[in-house]
């Protein structure tokens, strides 16, 4: 950024105290806005998928680093470790190879002998390491001898600055600059995680990153002046309780082991060694104190194998996972599957895996070739589009569908046996066409992505107790009991599906969430100003019918204008006849001008739009599948940190507590209207809210889903065995 690049070139020739100045005003606002993330983010405490544990039994990790910085602080290392070693810790120092202080052999010879660890820090420290791809590249370049030449595994960048995509270059086996949670730093890298994690490397193989989940001691007593280490230890307690990585970056430069000669930039050592005593008194035989290199090496032994490939997910007790590599699975489902997430991510997932996947849809338009390949899986398309019309015609489409997938399926299992059949509703009934590959032996597995009595209750406004919807909930239990497994969309539909007889031990809930490698997430902004004369942008989008209350959107902005007269809404998604009456109306009430229709995007287009929206918007009609449905828009929402108001219906309660969402009262236009006025006039409280439903979207996305998604399908193919 910028302003980082103007402060760093000037930094240099800026005196200390003028620094530090700087940074404690601008802290007490961050911590002042901050208070519900800091120093404690909730969301980072949710363990990762298949996580088995620290070794031994221990409860938690403590990892102890240091960053030197300059020649005070490289001249203080050997009595800090003298402290740590009389205490019966271990820990690693970063040195900087190049600028800073000469090179220090004997200081890395006398750690190494001692069972401490030296790391690389930076290259110059001087904030400029990432400023250019092509002076980077010669910089990777030389870090690399000094990894090779110190015999040091981790790296570290100075002022914790991260730039992922150009670590390819590096060959450390960790970096350590990633943090759970910092408000403080020019440019955190902020992965709201306090366990360490696996990334891949484009090149093949991968690192460790280690996040430091401790406030920096810089941070606690120089920035905000801190008087103890209080903060330190209840951060401590938390993580115990949750079984993660206390990992810490303590400076030798500030610390002061000579309560008489400290200088401004010292804070006592004494602090120090009081945290290391707690953590020793109070957790003593509780904690593993690893280098980070052992710990790095630890972690991917015994989890990079599952990152690097999934076919071997953790079942958390079920028995030895079944490796997916050489499988063969199928995919069924009456939609276009290039525009269907769900199947899509699902599928792609099984062939990452290591599972040859064949796909069986509808084709779009003659444009579409019968037979093609897309992301490693193959798609076959059945010669059939999709007519939303009468219910005859729907009768009739799917009938046809299942008796075009049925042959192929039987067809082709005759020359290659599947060992997986996975159908997607609607209809339910399609789990049929896996009649010859269940009798050969493969495992039938049905996604239920929605109720379809409900559902079609709704869109042709059925009675409950109509002959239709007994036929419809009689071949959902059929088609349940076909399956060997079944998943579903959120907790109020598995609430429905037991209770219409589906064994609870047999449904498994996935939700749907949006695709990380578009919708990347975005932490909430911490403080929000809305620029003078900038319009109020309320966001719309996805499906525009009836039942997703687009009017009801459009009546609430009336009821909003007069006291918000910059306030807008933004539409989009493919017109249909219910937008045109909805734009009829906006135009009778006068709303031509604040009411914007612009169209159909792709999932990319949608996260731009977004980034420049105040907040989204789901309003819902109230009706029996809105009451159930969890919109992915939530999530996509979040994900960006932006606020939402969705409705308080069971399927978003559910997940959202009442501090975790904006709520309006289903269907009703002035609720909802009083929840945007709400947004617009207290922005800081509508992003607290948003902070906290993010920690929910953090345990339902897809990388989460993903690992129960296979570890699932590994379950049903070792009890096939």
């Amino acid at each position: 950024m910028l302003r980082h690049r103007l402060y760093y070139h000037f930094k240099p020739y800026l005196p200390w105290r003028l620094r530090m100045g700087m940074r404690r005003i601008l802290a007490r606002g961050a911590r002042m806005t901050s208070q519900d993330v800091w120093p404690i983010n909730e969301a980072a405490g949710q363990a990762p998928a298949g996580w088995r544990g620290w070794p031994d039994g221990k409860k938690f990790a403590l990892v102890l680093t240091h960053d030197v910085e300059g020649n005070a602080g490289l001249n203080k290392c050997g009595q800090l470790m003298g402290l740590e070693k009389k205490l019966g810790f271990r820990s690693s120092f970063n040195l900087i190879p190049e600028g800073e202080y000469p090179d220090a052999p004997e200081l890395r010879a006398e750690l190494a002998r001692n069972g401490f660890e030296v790391g690389v820090h930076d290259l110059r420290h001087d904030g400029k390491l990432y400023w250019s791809r092509g002076e980077f590249a010669e910089k990777a370049r030389r870090i690399n001898r000094y990894l090779k030449a110190w015999d040091a595994s981790g790296f570290r960048p100075g002022f914790m600055l991260h730039n992922p995509d150009w670590l390819e270059g590096l060959d450390s086996e960790y970096d350590a600059s990633a943090v759970d949670t910092d408000p403080f730093e020019p440019d955190p890298w902020t992965v709201e995680t306090i366990f360490p994690f696996w990334v891949p490397r484009a090149r093949g193989g991968g690192y460790v990153e280690l996040p430091y989940t401790l406030p920096q001691d810089s941070t606690l007593f120089l920035v905000l002046r801190e008087k103890s280490p209080e903060i330190w230890k209840r951060k401590l307690d938390w993580i115990v309780k949750r079984g993660g990585m206390a990992l810490m970056d303590v400076h030798p430069d500030y610390l002061g082991f000579d309560e008489n000669r400290r200088t401004i930039s010292e804070y006592p050592a004494a602090w120090y060694e009081e945290f290391l005593h707690y953590v020793r008194d109070q957790y003593g035989g509780q904690y593993w104190n690893p280098l980070p290199r052992e710990l790095a090496r630890w972690y991917k032994g015994e989890y990079a194998e599952r990152a690097e490939n999934p076919a071997a997910p953790d079942l958390n007790g079920a028995g030895a996972p079944v490796s997916l590599k050489g499988k063969r699975a199928a995919v069924v489902l009456y939609s276009y599957y290039e525009e269907d997430p769900r199947p899509r991510r699902e599928a792609e997932a099984l062939s990452q895996a290591g599972m040859e996947v064949e796909v069986i849809c509808l084709r779009k338009d003659a444009s579409v070739p019968l037979r093609t390949r897309l992301n490693g899986v193959s798609v076959y398309h059945a010669p059939l589009r999709r007519r939303r019309t009468g219910k005859l015609v729907y009768v009739f489409q799917y009938a046809w569908f299942l008796a075009v997938a049925f042959a192929l399926l039987a067809f082709r299992s005759l020359r290659r046996r599947y060992d997986l059949v996975h159908v997607h509703n609607m209809p339910d009934f399609l789990v049929f066409s896996g009649l010859a590959p269940k009798i050969l032996g493969a495992q039938i597995l049905l996604d239920l992505h929605d109720p379809m009595p409900e559902l079609l209750v709704t869109i042709f406004r059925l009675r409950p107790d109509s002959p239709e919807v007994r036929l419809l909930k009689l071949l959902e239990q059929w088609s349940v009991g076909f399956a060997d497994h079944v998943l579903t969309v959120n907790l109020a539909c598995q609430k429905i599906f037991t209770a219409r007889g589906c064994a609870p031990e047999k449904i498994q809930v996935l939700m749907n969430a949006p695709d990380e490698s578009i919708f990347k997430y975005r932490r909430c902004a911490d403080h929000f100003e809305r620029s003078p004369g900038r319009p109020f942008v309320i966001m719309f989008h996805g499906s525009i019918v009836e039942r997703n209350g687009l009017d009801i959107a459009v009546e609430a902005l009336r009821l909003l204008r007069p006291a918000v007269a910059a306030a807008e809404l933004r539409v989009y998604g493919a017109a249909t006849p219910f937008l045109e009456q909805v734009l009829a109306t906006a135009a009778r009430q006068g709303l031509e001008h604040a009411v914007h229709y612009l169209g159909a995007k792709t999932l990319e287009e949608i996260v731009a739009a977004i980034g420049e929206c105040d907040v989204g918007v789901i309003p819902n009609r109230n009706n029996a599948f809105t009451a159930i449905n969890t919109p992915t828009r939530i999530f996509e929402y979040l994900s960006q940190g932006k606020p939402v108001v969705a409705p308080c219906a069971e399927g978003i309660t559910d997940y959202f507590g009442p501090d975790e969402m904006l709520y309006f009262e289903l269907g009703s236009p002035a609720d909802l209207a009083r929840q945007l006025e709400m947004v617009f006039r207290n922005p800081a409280q509508a992003q607290a809210v948003t902070r906290r439903g993010q920690a929910v979207y953090l345990r339902e996305c897809w990388s989460q889903a993903r690992e129960k998604f296979l570890g699932r399908v590994s379950d049903m193919l070792r009890q096939r065995h």
